[in-house]
């Protein structure tokens, strides 16, 4: 049997850089969340992975040949070839149906007419990092332990990221000013349940599994990851930008996701010609005492107003205006010989009389990963070979440039097609070299661009002041279309015997009106803030934890300040039941006076939810925001303040995370399914059930396909 691991490598790399990248130390850095940057500087690591690199050499015939013989056992009992599922983060059933009747998605049309069309119920909340990871395992998030893109540490307070943890090494050699690292960080997933293609690799069936939501760091499976959602950039962060500009009026401001750096001309601009210099900050340097961020420092040159040169790390980058540069690959020196690889774009909005610069967040660099991204380790440098550098970053289109105004619609829309032009190169590849086993892709553009681009399918909404409300008026129709040409690709590489499905993890709504429950808390009580404060600043800066009950962080969950799980918590156990009981009588049906519409559809005790073993992660109450509404930002950030509802006043126009019931998601077959009312669970134990693999007992989902609608019939 072909491995589809080895036909990528000799396609695109050739056996000298397998053998190199198998004889090869392990990576020399890592980089996560708040970690800095981190050094693997045991000498005994390198020593032993190559010991164990050889003795892996001398085993692989015999490994190889009893792979070989487990699949074809495996294979021999799977209904498919192939199970592929395409997944288009956010796509809408309604405006699905509303398109193909208007004739606009022929190729939607005809999936559904080879199988079926029904929506897809989604999970509460209905998120992607969570809904995506029952996608993954099959079951609720009480299960898999993801409720939110965020949680807060009952120690702190503070928030800290659902989805992976990482830590710096235990043991640091101080030499001087020097720190170096005597081992590992420690990067470690936080998603509790297993993923069906582990579940599958155990029975030697082979996935691919491309940008699925909640899956970094990638575990180790008989297949090829990379991965997606909560991948952090070079910085350490979810995706910061940075903007340099010689303006004045926006050098002071102050960016959500984003760094602001003043630029002047330099003194050799002559001959017409502008010069500035500056630098590109990047990340930690955690080798060095106070060592600070690492900058490498750059030139522009401004031939005129419409090109330029830009020289960084030894390179000369040509500069158009209002135009992305290809990725560059930067590379900062951290010390001792040690460099950390990043990639980013360039793109200038003004070359004259003012100067405008902005630069995508630093994405670790796939043709040399600073941090494990993919599996096996090498996959994300085969695709760097094949399709050149991309972008890595989990949440890598910029919706805060935007939602700042750093950059404009025209830009992001470049931008996200740019990065979706790299996902469809992945997949067709995969479809390609996938002849047996499971393919999963998963595209964000699709649920990025209906996020900031809502606002022009709504003449009334708050988002719109100020802004254009014309040129773009198409481009959430047009992304549908671009979505409907991209599964007629994939129906062209589909084979009699497999199956396709097209899902979304959600639907779409409009975001008029945020909801800030901390001021509301505030405002009845339940909340207070230190004596003296009227309001409190981001992660809860103000609040007096010796007289607060509640409080609310993230989008969509409420927690109780209790007694022992709390640091400074003061609701005893038992009264835990009747205040969440209170709470949401109070909450539910609350209406905005100033529209005089339900803000809140219904709240949600997730204790009488949920009954899954990690029940206990989850917030206490989970609010199920009504048409148009949604969190506050400054909810959503621990603010607290004199206001309950405010207009939403971001690009950021469109939401989902509001009552799951109010935006399922889509799911196309080309075979009839079981049921008319498909689960996104049901993903998960379809593609197990689909190849010929007992059910692990802990699902809740179960298969849409059998025997029974695989000969076309369908199942009562």
């Amino acid at each position: 049997m072909r491995n589809p691991v080895l036909a990528r490598l000799a396609g695109a790399t050739g056996l000298g850089l397998v053998l190199l990248l198998v004889l090869a130390s392990p990576a020399h850095a890592y980089i996560g969340p708040g970690a800095g940057f981190a050094v693997v500087g045991s000498l005994l690591v390198v020593v032993s992975a190559v010991f164990f690199a050889l003795i892996n050499i001398v085993f692989w015939p015999l490994r190889a040949l009893l792979r070989v013989f487990r699949s074809r056992k495996a294979l021999s009992r799977a209904l498919v070839d192939r199970f592929i599922v395409v997944g288009l983060d956010g796509i809408d059933p309604d405006r699905c149906r509303r398109m193909i009747d208007e004739g606009k998605l022929p190729n939607f049309k005809k999936l559904e007419a080879s199988g079926c069309f029904k929506n897809l119920s989604t999970t509460n909340p209905s998120m992607s990092p969570v809904a995506w990871s029952s996608f993954s395992t099959g079951v609720d998030p009480s299960r898999h332990g993801i409720f939110d893109f965020i949680t807060r540490d009952p120690k702190t307070y503070l928030p800290i990221l659902s989805s992976s943890k990482i830590s710096n090494p235990d043991k640091v050699l101080k030499l001087g000013k020097l720190r170096i690292p005597l081992g590992k960080p420690s990067i470690r997933l936080l998603q509790r349940a297993k993923p069906f293609w582990k579940v599958l690799s155990e029975n030697r069936v082979f996935s691919s599994v491309l940008r699925i939501p909640i899956t970094f760091p990638p575990e180790r499976f008989y297949g090829v990851e990379l991965s997606a959602m909560c991948t952090p950039d070079l910085r350490g962060t979810q995706g910061t930008h940075t903007y340099f500009t010689t303006k004045t009026e926006e050098q002071g401001k102050v960016r959500t996701q984003g760094m602001t750096v003043p630029v002047e001309k330099a003194a050799g601009s002559r001959n017409g010609k502008s010069v500035y210099e500056s630098y590109l900050p990047g990340p930690e340097n955690s080798m060095v005492e106070g060592g600070g961020e690492v900058k490498v420092p750059f030139k522009v040159t401004c031939n005129g107003s419409e090109k330029g040169t830009l020289e960084i790390d030894g390179q000369k980058v040509p500069l158009e205006l209002r135009s992305y540069t290809d990725w560059v690959p930067i590379k900062f020196p951290m010390g001792l010989g040690v460099k950390a690889s990043g990639i980013c774009r360039f793109y200038v909005k003004e070359f004259a009389p003012s100067f405008e610069l902005y630069v995508t967040p630093i994405n670790i660099d796939p043709d040399n990963p600073a941090l494990p991204i993919s599996q096996p380790k090498i996959f994300a440098i085969y695709l760097s070979k094949l399709i050149g550098r991309y972008a890595t970053l989990g949440l890598a289109e910029d919706t805060w440039a935007l939602n700042e105004r750093v950059i404009d619609e025209k830009a992001f829309l470049e931008q996200s097609y740019l990065i979706h032009e790299e996902r469809v190169r992945m997949l067709m590849d995969s479809l390609d070299k996938t002849r047996r086993g499971t393919i999963s892709c998963v595209f964000d553009a699709t649920d990025r661009i209906q996020h900031m681009m809502m606002r022009y399918e709504d003449p009334g909404h708050p988002a719109n002041a100020g802004k254009d409300t014309e040129i773009h008026k198409s481009s959430i129709e047009d992304l549908y279309l671009r979505c409907d040409a991209l599964i007629g690709d994939v129906m062209k590489k589909i084979g009699p015997r497999d199956v396709l499905a097209v899902i979304s993890d959600h639907g779409f709504m409009p975001f008029r009106r945020g909801v800030n429950l901390n001021s509301w808390l505030l405002e009845h009580g339940y909340l207070h803030l230190k004596e003296g404060k009227t309001r409190s600043a981001d992660w809860f800066r103000d609040v007096d934890w010796s007289r607060t009950k509640a409080y609310t962080l993230g989008l969509t969950g409420v927690f109780i300040n209790r007694k022992g799980r709390e640091a400074q918590g003061i609701v005893d156990k038992n009264e835990v039941d009747d205040l969440k009981r209170e709470l949401i009588e109070k909450w539910n049906g609350l209406v905005d006076e100033k529209t005089g519409k339900v803000a809140i559809r219904e709240a949600f005790d997730t204790g009488k939810t949920y009954s899954g073993p990690y029940q206990d992660f989850a917030p206490d109450i989970l609010i199920g925001y009504d048409y148009g509404y949604r969190q506050s930002w400054e909810a959503a950030v621990g603010q607290v303040d004199d206001r309950v509802f405010v207009d939403n006043t971001k690009s950021w126009s469109g939401d989902h995370c509001v009552d799951s019931r109010l935006v399922p998601g889509i799911f196309f077959c080309n075979r009839n399914i079981c049921t008319d009312t498909p689960d996104i669970k049901d993903l998960s134990a379809t593609a197990i059930h689909l190849f010929g693999v007992a059910l692990p007992k802990h699902l809740q989902g179960r298969p849409l396909i059998t025997k029974e609608t695989l000969s076309g019939e369908k199942a009562a």
